[in-house]
């Protein structure tokens, strides 16, 4: 959900007072909206603004850069997405760039980022994630992208994952949690190499 406000000259420098409100926001947006009818007026209501200035202070943020992306996280198992698999690949340093715009045009593809070799024993360094109803499903969705994009002669693997440990958003503020609590769904697929 992108807000809509056309005041954005309130920002983190103008108004100390913005500055915590603004904290107390972004550790209640990390995880994740209220499911209710209102939630911005509910997320406000917890910090002392109102809903306005709840959507004021998001537009602010994200104009601000604090913010870069507000969305949903999709747990896909759930909605029938059994199989993944992140797929490394070996791209000269040259075309890294070029074939990572190809890539991400495909909608199966649900990221993709550059990574540094290790080497000697990992020589990947583009990586993309393919999500499919089942494995047959990635697989097509792989050969198609390397049909498409002529990527036959660049040395691949495909990490299909067998369990799912932990799925949300960045959370840059933990309460109640230690950092590095394991979520354990063991009925999923996660980042686990087959």
């Amino acid at each position: 959900m992108e807000p809509v406000i056309q005041d954005y000259s309130v920002t983190l420098e103008d108004n100390a007072e913005y500055e915590t409100a603004d904290k107390q926001l972004v550790s209640l947006l990390q995880d994740g909206l209220p499911l209710c009818e209102r939630p911005y007026e509910k997320i406000g209501r917890q910090i002392g603004l109102s809903e306005s200035q709840v959507l004021e202070r998001i537009t602010a943020l994200k104009n601000n850069g604090v913010i870069k992306r507000f969305g949903i996280i999709v747990r896909h198992h759930e909605v029938g997405y059994k199989a993944n698999a992140m797929v490394v690949w070996n791209i000269p340093d040259s075309d890294v760039d070029d074939i990572a715009q190809q890539i991400i045009e495909f909608p199966f593809v649900t990221l993709c980022y550059r990574r540094p070799r290790r080497l000697p024993e990992w020589p990947y360094n583009l990586f993309c994630m393919i999500h499919g109803r089942d494995r047959y499903n990635v697989i097509k969705h792989l050969e198609l992208l390397i049909t498409a994009n002529n990527l036959q002669n660049f040395a691949h693997d495909v990490l299909f994952n067998k369990r799912r440990f932990k799925q949300r958003g960045a959370c840059y503020s933990i309460s109640g949690k230690k950092a590095g609590d394991i979520e354990d769904d063991s009925t999923d697929s996660g980042m686990v190499n087959s």
